[in-house]
């Protein structure tokens, strides 16, 4: 009997390191989407690659034996929560999402919310300027649309030829990013505006909190809409909860 981590977050990697330490008897499996070549390494065992939907999560849930899933996503996963929402009430496997906290403007912070990426591009406006854009690789193609801009572009892995612009920089790296070397960066290059997602959590705040002190504007990307599931915050709430849903027991019998 296997509990099955839908992975890709810091989240996932807490568990990961949580179930080994605290429960080691219990059978997990982390999936990633495969977006990212090098994950993080893993203490559990790892798949890689989607599922085929609904039908192929659900065929996969009984061909492993997957007592409960964890949805550990991504904030801006769009679809595989609402797929594990649809294969787990059909086969009657517990979910359980684990959700951070979404980041709130604080005081001195310049912030443009925004619906989605296409709307981010069209709030850069016509007019050059030196944009940080720190959303990751797979939207890149829609700031294309708008190439009298600079961009600096930060990633975990190289971007290719996803943003074809005449000018933009591109700074390999993977968090935590404290708000000190944000600030220097952002001094360095000159940055006229900073473009987020708005994931939460505490690995890549320091970007928002050197952008409140160069007092400089802020476009974010608010979350898609998530499924209503049974949700926690924290990793250390995962076992209590396999508990009370009678599929683990701890030593102490409860």
């Amino acid at each position: 009997m296997t509990v099955l981590i839908l992975g890709g977050t810091s989240e996932a990697a807490a568990l990961d390191q949580h179930l080994a330490e605290q429960a080691p008897d219990i059978r997990a499996i982390i999936s990633l989407a495969g977006h990212t070549v090098d994950p993080r390494p893993s203490n559990l065992p790892v798949r890689v690659g989607g599922f085929g939907g609904i039908d192929g999560l659900r065929q996969y849930l009984r061909d492993e034996n997957i007592i409960a899933v964890i949805d550990a996503t991504h904030p801006f996963a769009a679809i595989m929560p609402f797929n594990a929402e649809h294969a787990c009430k059909a086969e009657g496997v517990p979910l359980l999402a684990i959700r951070r906290e979404s980041w709130r403007p604080q005081a001195g912070d310049k912030w443009k919310s925004v619906p989605d990426i296409e709307a981010a591009v069209v709030a850069l406006g016509r007019v050059p300027r030196r944009v940080f854009l720190t959303i990751g690789r797979l939207d890149l193609p829609d700031f294309a649309d708008a190439p009298q801009h600079h961009y600096l572009v930060r990633a975990i892995e190289p971007i290719g030829d996803r943003l074809p612009v005449p000018h933009v920089t591109v700074i390999q790296q993977r968090g935590p990013f404290h708000a000190e070397d944000e600030e220097k960066l952002m001094r360095r290059e000159g940055i006229d505006v900073l473009v987020s997602k708005n994931s939460g959590g505490d690995a890549t705040v320091g970007k928002l909190i050197a952008a409140r002190r160069l007092g400089l504007p802020v476009i974010m990307v608010e979350r898609p809409p998530k499924p209503d599931v049974e949700t926690v915050a924290h990793v250390d709430q995962v076992l209590p909860w396999l508990v009370t849903q009678g599929l683990f027991v701890t030593e102490r019998g409860v």
